[in-house]
């Protein structure tokens, strides 16, 4: 598969020395769109992960019991763009305190992860979720109820949502996020 916005294959191996992360935050085309033109990105991609079916389809995943979370893989160049700017992006498009839900889209599909391929990023990321609870908590929010962990699988999600808002300007995005900043 080809990225539609950069024109590269999307289902190569990680370049040497780049990183990858995985983030779920409700609808997989908005979330990927946030991160796409990132300096620093290399590729980004939606799939499934987390769960437990392998090869899962998007009607597997929306109706039947897979546990999966529709997912961003982000293979970026550490070099250019740091972790803890793609976890402010991550942690300020999407409300992390709803559960198994963001907004109108509703289910264990949407719940919010980060996926790490290491311990030290598993680190990051809990540090950012901290002080992030601190701002939300200021701001009359609750608790954030984002998994992190390690990743366990991903599968692309079929090639027609890859890119699917570059491709469909004005598709459905129901992504929105709470308002308060990570400084």
């Amino acid at each position: 598969m080809i990225h539609f916005v950069k024109n590269i294959p999307i289902d190569e191996n990680v370049p040497e020395n780049y990183k990858e992360i995985v983030f779920g935050a409700g609808c997989f085309w908005g979330v990927e769109r946030k991160f796409w033109d990132i300096p620093g990105v290399h590729v980004t991609s939606v799939g499934y992960s987390g769960g437990d079916t392998e090869n899962p389809t998007y009607e597997d995943v929306c109706y039947k019991n897979t546990n999966h979370v529709e997912v961003v893989k982000i293979i970026y160049d550490s070099t250019m763009v740091h972790l803890n700017d793609l976890l402010k992006i991550f942690w300020e498009c999407h409300d992390p305190t709803q559960g198994m839900r963001q907004g109108n889209d509703i289910g264990t599909q949407y719940r919010s992860v980060i996926f790490c391929t290491d311990e030290d990023d598993i680190e990051r990321a809990n540090i950012s979720k901290e002080r992030y609870q601190s701002v939300l908590i200021n701001n009359k929010f609750g608790d954030i109820t984002t998994e992190i962990s390690l990743i366990k699988n991903y599968y692309f999600a079929e090639e027609y949502h890859q890119q699917y808002l570059a491709k469909n300007p004005n598709g459905y995005c129901g992504l929105g996020g709470t308002g308060c900043t990570l400084d």
